[in-house]
């Protein structure tokens, strides 16, 4: 067998509708899109509109509140956190901070600070310093002989 002796199954492909294009093709003329009106022109979409009837995200019910100023926080388990501290990323002798953190590649950037939650066990004697930390991971920390200090977490920036 060669390369132009292959082919694909006899009715896999399909040619496809080549529209505007003559009286003979079948679609010729208007091109299946009937007479004048917004829909014949070109650069038209008209995304949820249902034909006059209310769309149905009209329809459905409007549930909560999205906080305009709200906060969102990187978050670090603790088990992240000894496995980069294994691989030699992180130096559990020196305070781990957020710039620690995303320097060694754990966080991708601080955003309104950095959060640590439970997942996972820690087991280096850690100094952290970041803006939260859940009440277990405090306790996970503390345990293994480090400490958190919880920081306030960075003021939003606002435009002027």
């Amino acid at each position: 067998m060669k390369l132009h002796e292959l082919s694909d199954n006899e009715g896999a492909t399909k040619k496809r509708m080549r529209v505007g294009r003559g009286p003979g093709s079948g679609k010729g003329k208007m091109g299946g899109r009937g007479i004048k009106g917004q829909k014949s022109r070109s650069g038209v979409a008209i995304n949820g509109y249902e034909g006059g009837q209310m769309p149905l995200y009209q329809r459905l019910p409007k549930r909560g509140f999205n906080k305009p100023n709200r906060k969102s926080f990187a978050v670090v388990n603790l088990g992240l956190i000894q496995k980069f501290i294994d691989a030699k990323k992180l130096d559990a002798n020196k305070d781990i901070d957020g710039a620690a953190l995303v320097a060694s590649g754990l966080v991708r950037r601080e955003l309104d600070g950095i959060r640590v939650l439970a997942k996972g066990d820690i087991t280096a004697k850690v100094n952290l310093t970041v803006a939260g930390a859940s009440k277990s991971a405090i306790e996970a920390v503390e345990k293994a002989g480090g400490s958190v200090t919880v920081t306030a977490p960075k003021a939003a920036e606002t435009a002027e």
